[in-house]
């Protein structure tokens, strides 16, 4: 195997190209080979390692944006409804509060605050 994909086959019985006299074939070492193959996964193992350790310190340090779970949620969307082809309405719950909420391309607008949360009533048949 000859270096930049060529072959002996390509060049047998003719001169390589005038136009670039440093171009030359030459035999590959396969140890070199197999030594640069492992520092590319070496250094794409090395560059993964930090994007990880720089999303745990982040976690770790509450950066904004980066939140940790939570065991009990305190803001939920209870239900949403198309009221038009950009206009949606959603009903949020925050602390067992709810909220109707208009939201829209120009923006969201409260329409109606501390509604009280309907209870189910179990039926037992």
């Amino acid at each position: 195997m000859l270096k930049r994909g060529l072959t002996r086959a390509i060049f047998a019985g003719q001169l390589l190209p005038a136009l670039n006299a440093r171009l030359r074939l030459m035999p590959v070492n396969r140890l070199m080979e197999f030594i640069d193959l492992l520092r590319y996964f070496g250094a794409l193992l090395l560059v993964l390692a930090m994007v990880g350790g720089a999303g745990l310190l982040a976690r770790r340090f509450g950066v904004p944006g980066v939140a940790r779970a939570t065991a009990q949620k305190r803001l939920a969307i209870v239900e949403t409804l198309m009221v038009g082809p950009r206009q949606r309405l959603f009903i949020v719950r925050r602390d067992n509060v709810e909220h109707l909420v208009l939201s829209g391309p120009e923006g969201a607008t409260v329409l109606e605050n501390n509604i009280k949360p309907l209870i189910k009533q179990e039926t037992t048949s």
